[in-house]
């Protein structure tokens, strides 16, 4: 039976010929007929198409995070970029510099809220749906449909606001205007999250397991994969960060929720039985939605909106760091230290030889220059390429990022890219699972054979076993080396698709971020070997390995628990409401 997939409309409703696309734009209520709108399903369908159109602007949210790339803005924005906060990435772009003022700890606070901010709109929205819907003359399960989608919008809204500011104000009716909401005072993130569980369940039972008139809608599986989501983080943090909270009940809430997915969902993972290139297959799709393992994702269309993701990905250096490159197993199963297989850093070919082949699926091992149509971009000089250096395509740590490059996309030019983005995927929803039952305490080999043991059969990887020796680069972390696996596999699985910062900030892991960003080993005259390369080695246990920022403002790395792990709130806010006080430790 072939999978049911779906497509996001976002900038794509525009073509949806039945309705009123002018709507979509307006601000709620403001040019709407209250007494006349609500008249049918098709006025809570287009009443709803805004909220996701909204809710997609990467401009201002992002929690529904695309490709979306603004060249002339003050930086980029998209999924593939978002690992460049956290020690998995290691840009060096000014356009990109937004991302290293964050992992280096030299945030401050703003005087108006930023794209990360505390922006209220699309919650009034929302809100003013959930508040009048009530009037269509339908049938109440046709209803509770379209108010189970703005529920689960609010929901993950929330989930966004909580993750960045903690407590914040619980909304859920409408407001005359945005400035509104800067007079209402914070609410406990536990009765915030308490009503974000409350809306999820409502959309989780009431969303269809599929739109029998559209597949550019949210269902039931959606709901069920962002709870998963929700609930592990906020498991985590009662656990790791609040250390009191209810931990407990949000890791099963997230174990529930994954079990119903996988187990009643129609989703499998990708796998054509290629362990050398599925993985890699997975992220270069033009097309998701026949994908097996694709919850949900956004399509891009030349013409309407399509992505300029490969080219700035191309073009902007950056690089996996030596942390994570070091995390991904050798053939064995085993980590690197413990491996005799481990061939060592010598050369960059080294590095790959009996490696978890995700890594060569993640990152460009040189004998693949030809295997991805990139030889002409090595042909006249040494790879890796370096900024400085003639031709090529750069990277900053040795290491370049392969992961989602199509060359026959990227050749498309600007706004014209139409490779799909993956919002959820079963392979996250099966880490989800694992990693609470771990955290549970209940895991067993039968759990891991389901999740974990998945994943690595994708690859031809040896099974995780609960068995599993310790890593000696974990061993001061205190936790058992069965989560340390686990994490360590959501690290690799996961890599470059926006999840590693905010793994770190739910785990009370922000010290990870004051390591020096280190890449390849080049040992010997730099310039001899790649001439015109503007990096810089430090010395690490007698060997050269670059140090991506020394010399530059993100050299020295800080990060402070007291105030890191929460987003500051714009000084405008805190001056029209005397209600809400900063974020600790951002007081000026």
């Amino acid at each position: 039976m072939k999978n049911q997939l779906y497509i996001l409309p976002l900038l794509i409703v525009f073509l949806l010929s039945s309705c009123n696309d002018d709507f979509l734009n307006r601000t709620p209520g403001a040019d709407l007929n209250n007494e006349t709108f609500w008249t049918s399903e098709s006025s809570l369908e287009i009443y709803n198409n805004g909220i996701y159109n909204e809710a997609g602007n990467n401009g201002s949210y992002y929690f529904l995070l695309g490709y979306y790339n603004s060249p002339f803005a003050s930086g980029y924005n998209g999924m593939g970029w978002e690992d460049c906060m956290s020690d998995n990435g290691a840009p060096k772009d000014s356009r990109l510099d937004k991302y290293q003022v964050i992992a280096s700890g030299q945030r401050v606070i703003p005087d108006n809220p930023t794209q990360r901010g505390w922006r209220w709109s699309l919650l009034r929205r929302i809100n003013f749906f959930l508040d009048n819907y009530d009037r269509t003359p339908i049938a109440e399960e046709v209803k509770n449909k379209y108010a189970a989608e703005a529920r689960l919008f609010r929901a993950w809204f929330y989930f966004d606001k909580v993750k960045h500011f903690g407590d914040v104000p619980w909304i859920d009716k409408p407001l005359n205007t945005e400035s509104d909401v800067l007079y209402a005072p914070r609410d406990p993130r536990s009765e915030v999250m308490a009503n974000v569980l409350e809306d999820i369940n409502f959309a989780i039972e009431h969303l269809p397991e599929n739109w029998s008139s559209s597949e550019t809608r949210f269902d039931k599986w959606v709901a069920l994969a962002l709870k998963s989501r929700i609930a592990l983080y906020e498991g985590s943090f009662q656990k790791y960060r609040n250390q009191g909270g209810d931990a407990a009940k949000w890791f099963q809430e997230a174990v529930s929720a994954s079990e119903v997915l996988m187990n009643e969902g129609p989703f499998t993972l990708y796998t054509t039985g290629d362990p050398q290139n599925d993985y890699n297959h997975l992220f270069r799709q033009l097309e998701l939605e026949d994908i097996s393992e694709v919850i949900a994702f956004r399509r891009y269309i030349t013409g309407v909106n399509g992505h300029r993701f490969n080219g700035y990905q191309r073009a902007k250096a950056n690089g996996l760091t030596k942390d994570l490159v070091e995390d991904y197993l050798a053939i064995d199963g085993k980590p690197i230290q413990l491996s005799s297989m481990y061939q060592g850093d010598a050369t960059i070919e080294a590095v790959f030889e009996n490696r978890d082949p995700r890594l060569r699926q993640t990152s460009l091992h040189p004998d693949d220059t030809e295997k991805y149509l990139l030889k002409n971009d090595y042909e006249a000089g040494p790879y890796p390429r370096f900024p400085g250096m003639t031709g090529g395509w750069k990277t900053t740590t040795g290491y370049t990022m392969i992961k989602y490059f199509d060359v026959d996309d990227f050749k498309k030019g600007y706004a014209k890219e139409e490779n799909d983005a993956i919002l959820f995927r079963l392979g996250e929803v099966l880490l989800n699972f694992a990693e609470a039952k771990a955290e549970l305490g209940t895991l067993t080999q039968a759990d891991l054979d389901k999740s974990i043991n998945l994943l690595r059969d994708r690859v031809g990887m040896p099974h995780l076993t609960l068995d599993v020796e310790l890593d000696p680069k974990y061993a001061n972390e205190g936790l058992p080396a069965i989560l340390v696996e686990i994490r360590r596999e959501r690290r690799v699985e996961l890599a470059y698709e926006g999840f590693r910062y905010d793994d770190l900030m739910r785990w009370a892991q922000g010290d990870e971020l004051t390591k020096r960003v280190l890449g390849m080993r080049i040992d010997g005259d730099i310039q001899t070997q790649f001439p015109g390369a503007n990096i810089v080695t430090t010395e690490v246990d007698g060997h050269q390995y670059i140090d991506v920022y020394a010399g530059s403002q993100f050299e020295n790395r800080v990060f402070d628990p007291g105030k890191d792990y929460f987003f500051p709130i714009a000084k405008n806010v805190i001056a029209q409401n005397p209600a809400i006080e900063q974020n600790p430790g951002w007081g000026e």
